[in-house]
């Protein structure tokens, strides 16, 4: 295996463009803390709680965690949306 740093430098080399593409696409973060953020609800349930006793019940609470996280970043306002029809919400979506 080689060294840490050799590893970075080669990954950077070969992906530069992957890399830097938010230097030329606005739309692209420069980070990626807002999936990390997103994830993070997900671990802090399971740390807290000990994990879901089902399968079906950790699918429904990340379905639900979705749906809250697409509406924060859409500026929706969350009572509003989880009255709305499913279609009135697809129309109003603003992409990235």
């Amino acid at each position: 295996p080689r060294r840490v740093g050799h590893n970075l430098l080669l990954r950077l080399s070969t992906r530069k463009p992957d890399v830097l593409r938010f230097l030329s696409n606005p739309a692209v973060p420069f980070t990626n803390n807002l999936a990390e953020r997103d994830g993070r609800m997900m671990k802090l349930r399971q740390k807290i709680s000990g994990g879901f006793r089902a399968v079906t019940g950790a699918e429904d609470f990340a379905v639900i965690r979705s749906f809250f996280s697409t509406a924060k970043k859409q500026q929706w306002d969350v009572l509003n949306a989880i009255n709305a029809h499913p279609n009135v919400l697809i129309a109003q979506l603003k992409l990235a």
